[in-house]
């Protein structure tokens, strides 16, 4: 109720500030010309300039001819001007009226699209609280895999692949402890898009291996969850990042995922400022480095914050939002020819470029899920060599080549 009685008092103030003007008009016949005065004190300094010798009669004459012409010229506009804006009195009302209608209407319009009517203000305390409510009663893992269409999965073109997924399936059925076939499974369910399987098999895992987990294996169950709900992070998926940041809290992922949960439960102030710091501490390589450049400057404006792009966000490699919705509509044989073509692209990359450890183990892990060990073995020495004595990118890299059963 105060929001109204404010906002009506402030559009009553400014419409009858206008109409007041508009009613009043300026008085015809009145010396308005701010130069009228000007002119008297140029015709009085004439006569002390003449008594005091310094103009003759001819010349004073004279400029007094030329000021009275110029008075006359400005008065003539000021008239002119007076008589233009005494508006006639129907013509004044309906002006009145227009002025109201834009008032009212206008604020109206504008209140209906960016603020919230029927709701009172919010103080950030129970907005906070809020949020916290609505984090801590969403849905779960279950509940939004359930609201999502089944995927398409990726059917593998060598006839050797589909067998050893098979057979994979079958050791683990009869084995749900063999750990070594689990880790191999759990990477090709990922590939073919069964992202549920995935995760199960990875959450085995977790299990068999108990408190000698590594912060990679938790990353890779989020991210598996995440992509399994659409995108989602469920009570579950933050339950895996908490683990993850125990082991490591400057996992960029876990951090990523994090923010993520919070822009998602309308807490846009948290997102932003872990998104930021991550940023602030990410190459363009990291796989997180495209999205944060997209979804900071929306998050800066939800949270009240400032945000300026790095200068070398334009060139940040990764697929565009357009580039990921064009993969999902590609038929799983298009699809998978695309995961080759980025798979040899980074391969290409590496080779001529080098790079981080995470994208190294990124392409062991990619060469295991094709079939192609022996490449990925060679991959790999080559890059504990290139990282030797770096033990935190050596773990990274043996994480990645145990996931596809190297590195025993």
């Amino acid at each position: 109720m105060e929001f109204w009685l404010v906002a009506t008092g402030l559009v009553a103030i400014v419409a009858i500030s206008l109409i007041v003007a508009l009613m009043r008009g300026r008085p015809v016949g009145t010396d308005t010309a701010p130069d009228m005065q000007v002119y008297k004190d140029q015709l009085s300094e004439i006569q002390r300039d003449l008594d005091r010798g310094v103009l003759n009669e001819t010349e004073a004459e004279r400029t007094r001819v030329e000021i009275a012409r110029r008075a006359l010229e400005a008065d003539k506009a000021a008239q002119a001007m007076s008589a233009g804006a005494a508006l006639p009195r129907p013509v004044t009302l309906g002006l009145s009226v227009l002025v109201l209608m834009v008032l009212i209407g206008g604020t109206g319009a504008v209140y209906w699209q960016l603020g919230a009517p029927g709701y009172a203000d919010l103080p950030l305390e129970i907005r906070k609280a809020s949020a916290e409510e609505r984090r801590a009663t969403r849905m779960s893992q279950a509940e939004a895999e359930a609201q999502l269409p089944p995927a398409p999965l990726i059917t593998p073109e060598d006839p050797d692949t589909a067998a050893l997924i098979k057979q994979l399936r079958d050791v683990v059925a009869e084995r749900p402890d063999d750990e070594r076939g689990l880790t191999l499974l759990a990477g090709y369910e990922g590939w073919l898009g069964n992202f549920k399987a995935a995760y199960t098999a990875i959450g085995q895992v977790i299990l068999i291996r108990g408190d000698e987990a590594q912060a990679e294996d938790y990353v890779a169950l989020t991210e598996m969850m995440v992509q399994a709900a659409g995108g989602y992070v469920s009570p579950e998926a933050e339950a895996a990042i908490e683990q993850v940041l125990a082991r490591d809290p400057n996992n960029g992922a876990a951090r990523y995922f994090l923010g993520l949960m919070y822009a998602q439960n309308d807490r846009p102030d948290v997102a932003f400022r872990l998104w930021r710091i991550l940023l602030n501490e990410s190459t363009p390589q990291a796989p997180w480095y495209p999205v944060l450049i997209s979804e900071l400057p929306g998050l800066a404006e939800a949270a009240g914050a400032r945000f300026t792009p790095p200068q070398e966000a334009s060139s940040a490699p990764g697929p565009s939002a357009e580039d990921m919705a064009a993969a999902a509509e590609m038929a799983p044989e298009d699809r998978e020819a695309m995961i080759r073509g980025m798979v040899e692209g980074l391969a290409d990359e590496l080779a001529t470029q080098g790079g981080p450890a995470d994208k190294w183990a990124r392409l062991i892990r990619a060469l295991g899920v094709l079939g192609e060990t022996d490449r990925a073995q060679a991959i790999y020495e080559e890059a504990l060599s290139v990282f030797a004595g770096q033990d935190s990118d050596i773990g990274q890299l043996t994480t990645a080549a145990q996931s596809i059963g190297l590195a025993e």
